[in-house]
């Protein structure tokens, strides 16, 4: 849109299913020095070129792969610390940012991913001299997953340093109200803009009904509710009033995951059902936008307040009806969209009803079908998304 953007990558390289734009630009804040920092007063002082082989690519990447995903349990006082900011453990890193960041050309805008990097929000905005956006992404989950005392210092700190963004974006309105009342953040500094996704090569599914096809599509763990969906989905099988549904689960599995799955398909097992689910797991982008497009249903039954879901709207971009709790994000992204359906969080029994009623009334998932791609069509694509943000980064500028 004729704008220039740079991606910085934090902790690890990104992995990502479209092209990735932070390619050629340095890793700052790479996890191993991040933990060594924190671990050891000795490394805070390491020199520059002892920092620059551990944050070499073949290394992280392989440190990411071996550990998975990132246990709130585990990482209190290293989550705070990064809080903390210039006042942390890890001031080496920022610097080294800050540093870099004044070689390049002078940006008019720094844009952080999400709340956990507001610690870097005070030394970037005193040193360039330029605003500091903050994207609020579904923190409060992890925050809240600290220990104690930890947690409760971390949400302090965050409120402690509101101050130092000059404004922040939520994906919801939802989202919006609860990190409103949680840190304070004071609403004149506050706007709402839906994330998007780029909707090329999206294909309308023909929602086959013969069989059906129930879907699932995101990390494949327990906060999602998959045992929840596959409980359901059994539950379904056995009342025969579905007789042929099939299953297909799909999205990324971490080694920390592993354990988790393989009990969801001994379930499937002792049911006598394994034969009728399909597992895709850590999928390029090709495969998974196939996978929606076979689908009748989608349902991901969440155990807690998403800020976004992606998934709905890739969903949605595949003309393919979601059922979602009813809780946090997910009614205003889906009953105002007129996407699909919600039900009673944490009930299997009403999650398999709901989903039995919406298969055996195929008007109605066109209707929901149909309203979903209208949706993406309008809103949650990456042209309205970046006309968004454009209009609320020049008002600052």
């Amino acid at each position: 849109m004729g704008h220039d953007a740079i991606m910085v990558p934090l902790y690890l390289p990104l992995t990502l299913d479209e092209a990735d734009q932070s390619k050629g630009t340095p890793i700052f804040f790479g996890g191993l020095n991040v933990y060594l920092s924190q671990k050891f007063k000795l490394f805070r002082k390491a020199p520059k070129w002892l920092r620059n082989i551990f944050n070499a690519s073949i290394i992280i990447r392989s440190i990411g792969k071996i550990a998975g995903k990132t246990r709130g349990e585990d990482v209190g006082a290293l989550t705070l610390s990064m809080i903390r900011g210039e006042e942390g453990n890890q001031l080496k890193e920022l610097e080294e940012l800050v540093a870099w960041i004044k070689e390049s050309d002078k940006p008019d805008i720094i844009c952080l991913s999400n709340a956990l990097l507001i610690g870097m929000a005070r030394r970037l905005r005193e040193a360039l001299g330029i605003p500091v956006i903050c994207l609020l992404e579904g923190e409060d989950t992890f925050l809240d997953s600290l220990p104690s005392p930890e947690r409760e210092k971390s949400w302090s700190e965050i409120q402690r340093r509101v101050a130092d963004v000059s404004l922040f974006i939520a994906p919801t309105r939802y989202y919006l109200n609860v990190m409103a009342d949680r840190v304070a953040i004071p609403r004149d500094r506050l706007v709402q803009i839906y994330n998007g996704i780029n909707l090329e090569g999206y294909n309308t599914s023909p929602l086959p009904d013969s069989p059906p096809v129930l879907g699932y599509f995101t990390r494949l763990c327990p906060e999602k509710g998959l045992d929840n969906l596959i409980d359901a989905y059994i539950k379904l099988r056995h009342s025969g009033r579905i007789p042929n549904l099939k299953l297909a689960v799909g999205g990324g599995c971490q080694p920390i995951d592993k354990p988790f799955v393989e009990e969801q398909k001994n379930k499937l097992r002792k049911a006598r059902l394994m034969d009728e689910v399909t597992f895709e797991v850590n999928i390029d982008r090709d495969r998974k936008l196939k996978f929606y497009s076979q689908l009748t249903l989608l349902s991901v039954p969440a155990l807690y307040g998403e800020a976004f879901g992606l998934y709905i709207v890739e969903a949605m971009a595949s003309g393919v009806p979601i059922i979602a709790p009813d809780d946090a994000s997910f009614p205003e992204m889906v009953e105002e969209t007129g996407a699909g359906v919600v039900f009673k969080k944490d009930s299997k029994e009403t999650l398999a009803n709901t989903i039995e009623q919406l298969l055996l009334n195929p008007e109605q998932l066109k209707k929901h079908a149909k309203a979903g791609r209208t949706a993406t069509a309008s809103t949650f694509n990456i042209q309205q998304m970046a006309s968004s943000y454009i209009k609320q980064f020049t008002n600052l500028i």
